[in-house]
This record gives C-alpha cells, structure tokens and sequence, in this order.
C-alpha cells in the first residue's frame, strides 16, 4: 500500500519491501556466511570457532576439551545458529583430506574422505593445532585488528584474524552465496610465502612471474595436475576456470608375473568408495529411463572393462589413507592401456572448479586473481603489523614512564617515606613535591616495600634500557616503510621455515585419458535411411539397388568411407551429433536408428547426415539460404548431446532447419543452390568463408518470400546432376555439365533463374 496508512505510518508496496528484504538477505549470506575474507581466508562462523578456542586457552598444548563445549560457547556467546552447523564448521576445520592445513587438531572420528560422517559433538575433543595457535591467533591480543560487538552486545569478537600468512591461498574456500559462489583451492605454504615476500620486494611482479613461484594448486590428497602452464596461467590471471586433474598410481609387481595397479593418491572431491560405486555402474549397468534395453555405449563400455579388469578393492587403512587396488584379467594386459580406460571411465580424473571470489580488504565480494590476492594480503599484513607496532610502543612507554618515576623515588626514598606518613594527601603531594604525574604517583603508593631494595634499582635501570632500545626499534618500524616491510619479510620466512612442508600435487602436463577401442582400419559403405536408419557395409562400389529397408522407408544416402571416419546427424535446431563409424551396426537387418547412439535434444528432429574423413572439407547450408565452410573436426563432439554449431534462423517463415553437409572434393571451385521453386545460381567457392566455430554464415542466394533452399552443393568441371519428380510423379535425372551450370552463374545471394524442366521435390548432387 503507498502512501499514508491512515496512522500517520507511511507505508511500502510489497515489491519495494521484498527487494530490500532480499537484497539484505544477499548481503548477509555474501558477508556473514558463505565468503572467505582475503585477509585471513575465514568465514564468520570458523573465525568464532577459533577465535572462542582460544580464549577458552584450546591452544595446541592445552589438553582437548568435548566439541560440545566449544559449540556450545560458541553458539552462546557469538554465532547464534544452529548447533549441527557450527560442528560441522568445526569438524571441517580438522578434517586433514579437506583442508590442506587444518587448524583444529581432533580426537576420535572426524570423517573420513568417503563420505563418511563425524561421530557426535559429545564423543569427539578438539584443540588447536599449532598452526592455528601460531599463524592466525598469536597476536589476537596485540591490537592488530578491530574487534565488535556479538549479536547482542555482550560480548567483543574480532573482524578478523591477525593472519600471518594468506590462509585464503593456504586453505581455500568454498561456498554458495546467492548470486555468486566460490571455489578456492588449496596452495603449499612455502610457495606462497615466497610469492608474498617477491611480490613484497618487487611490487610490479605480473601474475605470471608470481606463477614462476606457485604454479598451481596444492591439493591436501596429493593426485596430478595434468593442465597445461598456459591453461594454469589464464585461470590464475582471470579468477576463473577448471583444472584437470589424475589419479597418481604405481605398478605392484606379483608372482609369476602378475601385477596390480595400485592408486594412492586421488584427485580433489574424489573418494575410493565414489571410484567402486562408478566401477560398479560401468559393469552391472542398468537400463535408461525410456530404453527397452542397453544402450550400444553402455554394452560397449561394460564388455571394454570387463575384458581387462579383474577385481578392484579398497584397502585403505590407518597407515595408508587411500590404497585402491585394480587387478587385471591377464598379465599380458598393457599397462597404460589398462590405466586409461580406468581414468577415462572413472573420477580418477576429473575438473576441479577454480572460482576465486572473495571479499576484499575494501569489503566487497570480488573475483581476484593470483595478484590481487596476494597484493590485498600484503596490504592488510602491513597494517596489522602496524597496528601491533603502535600497540607495542604505547606499552612500552608506558612501562618507561612507570620506572622513570620509581628512579626518581629510589633517590629520594627517606623524603618519599616522610611525605607518606605525614601527609594527608599523599599522591598529590608527591606530584608536587617530584613533579610526577599521577599514574607515577599512583604507582608509588601502591609499589611494596620490597621493590625499594638497593637490587631493585640496577634492575630498574636494566629494565629501562632494554625497553628504550625496544622503542628506538619500534620507532624505527613506524618511521619507515622499507624497514616495516623488511620485518614482515623476516617473519614470513621464519614462519615459512618452521610450518613449510613439501608439495604434495603434482604438476605435470599430459593429454586426457580417452577410451579409445582399437579399430582396424579397413573400407566400409554407410548406409544411411530416410527415417535415420543406419548400418554399414564392408567394402565400397556396392549397388544401392540391392539394399532393403523398412516398410515406408528409403534410401537417404549412402557414403563410401573408412571404420576410423565418423557419422555425423544434423538436428533440426543446428546441432550436430558424432558416432565413430567403427560404432555403428553391421549390414545384417534393418542397423539401428542413429538417434540410438546419441542423446537428442527435446522438440528437435534429425534432418541431414554426412559421414566421411575429420579433415573433410563440406559446405553447410539452411534451408533459409544460408551456409559456409567448415571441416568435419570443427564439428565434432564426443558430447552425446551434440555441439550446437549451425545457426538457425528462428524468424525464417516457412521454418529454418539444416539441410546437412556436401563434401568439397579437389577442382571444386564453384557453388550449386536450388531453390524449391527450381531457381539455381552458381558462384564461386572462394566466395564463403570457413567458420571453425560454425554459426550462420553468409546468405547463399536469395529467395522469394515463403521459399526455401532445397539444395546446395560443391560442383567441379564434371557438372550436377537435377534429381526429382517429373510429370505424374516419375523418377527423373538431369545432368547439368559445366557448360550449362555456366548459364546460371551470377554473385553470391542473387536470385538465379529457373531451370526446366521444374521437377517437385527437386535436389542437386555433385558428379
């Protein structure tokens, strides 16, 4: 309701209430949930977990107290939610196989890689592991960062962590935010130290150089990055991207001979009960939703895998976290090819999503790159260092101002003693008397008696040196940036050294595993049907006469071709599907139709095919006049969704659709088009362009209002021939030779002229 309510109270339309109620939903889960900070790498609900075991004193020498406890001061002091939650926050924190270096070190059952989940909060114990205690929480109390008040005021709870090192790179991250999402792996500690101290020293470094540094990733369960530096490179510098990632295996050898693979390392989100479960689904498959029976790729699979592999077992232990052993068949299995059909069927290798947002020290959410990240680190690292630097020297002058006031006193304590005991106002008579100021006097009063020895005296003296040696270094600190910097540097490698480990990922560029079948390359005919029926022949020169087809069925076309070249369907929306040829059935029947092989989008037909070599060089056409270049590689997909790749016009009247493929055979230089009215123009080849990427391409030839495009071909000195019905509907060929196609030669997307006679349904093919 707008406007005055009746009450005085002014009132919101629903639409204006429910955006900003969303939109400070959005803002909480961005800030308050589901981001990491670039400063410290933790989300609210881990920086209150730590943050409260620290000031329950859980650090890592401290005996471990019930994950109950921590939860419930947790719950009660700062993050007021739901309990399960914030021990799953916890348990995460411990979980050696989900964060590289865990922060919290657990006792009892946190979880296991497959899945497997923690035993209740009131069964496990938690303290702090060193790490944490050292790299996020040492300074905590040191005024190196701004504290707030808890949700109901209560109590103070810091901003952030006083992170020594950039726990965002050392950890990740991830989460789901609404409308934006993050996915941070993790990094090796020394690596990225030594980004930050290059990138310290040499402010103008390029995320490539600091690349030089940390090349990639650090898993926590090791496994094999198998990118290229390039494709590494370009995720690093835009924030985005995926990494493929392997399986790493050795080679058991056994008695007589035998052998196993044994897996020991898998890749991120991977676990061995994931692996079996899929070993298990590749070999007893069960029937798709719709089919009547396997499909051919899922046969081919099963019989692939069961051919070679024998058992696979789990046995990972206590002593070692992941042994997944594979056993094949026959000791005369080759190895790489036993492994590759493993990896290419299985998780064993798999993307790991790399999505760097976080929020930034100016508190916006952000996708960083590598440089960013470490830059906005540096930033925040030099103002906490600074702070603590500014918070060291008050205490310090302090303490100095204390014992200036207790040396003036020790010289003059037969004087001081007599002030106190005759005075009725002793302090200020003391300030009078040694010009003291009132925290002086106020600590003299209260000093014991004791502290008045002589010994006290040289102590206080050797005191007061090293505290003013302290502040000249402190001051030295605050005066200078390069000096403050140096420090940081020397902390960073200190720290490097003392929690450093070695790589566990591998980086090591190779191709990916693809199951290929070996497939003996020999000449084949493939026959294809009107109704997408197809099989295949072997041989070439076979008579098209001699073969049969279902009732209601005919002769689309048939393509003399080799088992290595590939079939390809044109769907009625400009995708294009693959099948080897090597895939497709036999001559015996009817074959099968092609939409068996592939997985056909909804509301889409199959309207053309072609089959031939991957470097085939055909001409696209539509039946709004439209075409280009292109090969059959561009084309290809092992996607059984197919690969959008033909612009279809969907403002084309009469209805756009793909009218397939014509080969482009040597000493063919010029373009073909039939319109269904019977017009023809031809024009040069080197007319159209080659689109590698597909799309529309250029307009072929121009066509009356409601006319479709019935052909276009690829034509050479031999000619065309006109195909179509004649009068009372009988067959009729015409060869058009170069001499008559010369007749009807014009520029590209002109009209043409008719040809006679004008025969119904009328097609071009190439002689």
């Amino acid at each position: 309701m707008d406007g005055d309510g009746g009450d005085g109270s002014e009132g919101l339309t629903l639409a204006v209430y429910a955006e900003r109620a969303y939109l400070d939903y959005a803002i909480s889960v961005v800030k308050g949930r589901a981001l990491p900070e670039v400063a410290d790498g933790q989300k609210p609900v881990q920086r209150r977990i730590l943050f409260s075991m620290s000031e329950m004193g859980l650090r890592s020498d401290a005996k471990p107290v019930k994950s109950a406890r921590v939860v419930g001061d947790v719950l009660g002091k700062f993050h007021p939610h739901g309990d399960q939650s914030a021990y799953d926050a916890l348990v995460r924190l411990a979980q050696s196989f989900s964060l590289r270096y865990p922060l919290i070190d657990g006792q009892g059952n946190f979880g296991s890689r497959d899945g497997d989940g923690a035993a209740a909060m009131r069964y496990t114990e938690a303290r702090l592991t060193k790490i944490a205690t050292h790299l996020l929480l040492s300074e905590i109390d040191e005024g190196t960062v701004a504290f707030a008040p808890n949700y109901d005021g209560s109590f103070q709870e810091p901003k952030l962590l006083p992170a020594r090192l950039p726990f965002v790179l050392l950890n990740g991250a991830s989460g789901i935010a609404v409308g934006m999402a993050t996915e941070i792996p993790s990094h090796n500690l020394r690596e990225v130290a030594a980004a930050a101290i290059a990138l310290m020293k040499s402010p103008n470094m390029s995320s490539t150089d600091l690349l030089a540094i940390v090349p990639g990733p650090d898993f926590p369960g090791g496994g094999q990055i198998i990118s290229s530096a390039s494709d590494i490179a370009q995720i690093y510098e835009g924030g985005r991207g995926s990494l493929k990632v392997r399986a790493r295996w050795s080679v058991e050898e056994l008695a007589r001979g035998q052998w196993q693979i044994v897996v020991n390392e898998l890749p991120p989100a991977t676990s061995t009960q994931r692996v079996l479960q899929e070993i298990e689904e590749l070999t007893n498959p069960k029937i798709k939703l719709g089919k009547k029976s396997l499909t051919p790729d899922q046969s081919n699979t099963k019989a692939a895998i069961l051919n070679v592999l024998d058992c696979v077992r789990d046995e990972s232990s206590k002593d070692a976290a992941v042994r997944l052993v594979f056993e094949p068949k026959s000791k005369n299995v080759e190895v790489n090819d036993f492994v590759n059909l493993l990896l290419a069927h299985t998780s064993l290798e798999s993307n790991a999503p790399i999505n760097l947002v976080m929020i930034g020290n100016d508190g916006r959410p952000r996708q960083k790159n590598l440089k960013d990240i470490i830059s906005e680190w540096i930033a925040f690292r030099v103002a906490t260092v600074t702070r603590r630097t500014e918070h060291r020297l008050g205490k310090v002058n302090a303490r100095i101002h204390i014992l200036e006031g207790r040396q003036i006193i020790l010289l003059n304590i037969d004087k001081v003693i007599k002030i106190i005991r005759n005075s009725d106002e002793p302090k200020a008579d003391l300030i009078t008397a040694f010009k003291l100021s009132d925290r002086q006097a106020e600590d003299i009063l209260e000093i014991r008696l004791r502290q008045l020895a002589r010994l006290e005296a040289i102590k206080i003296e050797q005191e007061l040196k090293e505290l003013q040696t302290e502040k000249a270094d402190l001051d030295g600190l605050l005066q200078s940036d390069s000096t403050l910097r140096k420090r940081i540097i020397k902390e960073i490698e200190a720290d490097a050294k003392e929690f450093g480990d070695e790589r566990r990922t591998l980086i090591q560029e190779d191709k990916r595993a693809i199951a290929e079948a070996k497939v003996i390359d020999e000449p084949v005919t493939v026959i294809v049907s009107q109704k997408g029926w197809v099989r295949v022949r072997q041989g070439h020169e076979h008579d098209a006469q001699q073969f049969s087809f279902k009732s209601g069925d005919a002769l689309y076309a048939t393509y003399e071709c080799r088992t290595v070249d590939v079939m390809q369907g044109f769907g009625s929306d400009g995708r294009v599907y693959t099948v080897p040829v090597s895939e497709l059935p036999g001559a015996r029947g009817d074959g099968a139709p092609l939409t068996s092989f592939i997985n056909l989008a909804a509301g889409s037909q199959m309207v053309a095919y072609y089959a031939g070599q991957l470097d085939d060089l055909v001409l696209i056409s539509t039946r709004a006049g439209n075409g280009f270049l292109a090969n059959v590689s561009d084309m290809l997909t092992r996607n059984k969704a197919g690969k959008s790749f033909i612009g279809v016009d969907s403002k084309f009247s009469p209805g756009d659709a793909p009218l397939g493929a014509s080969k482009v055979r040597p000493g063919m230089k010029q373009v073909a088009c039939l319109s269904e009215s019977a017009r023809l123009l031809v024009f040069p080849l080197d007319e159209l362009k080659r689109l590698p990427t597909g799309g529309k391409g250029v307009i072929l030839m121009g066509l009356d209002d409601k006319e479709r495009l019935a052909s276009a071909v690829a034509v050479g000195p031999d000619g065309a021939t006109y195909s179509g019905a004649g009068r009372a509907g009988k067959p009729t060929e015409l060869s058009l030779d170069s001499k008559t196609l010369k007749s009807f030669a014009g520029n590209r997307a002109r009209k043409g002229h008719y040809l006679e006679p004008r025969l119904r349904d009328g097609k071009l093919s190439p002689n």
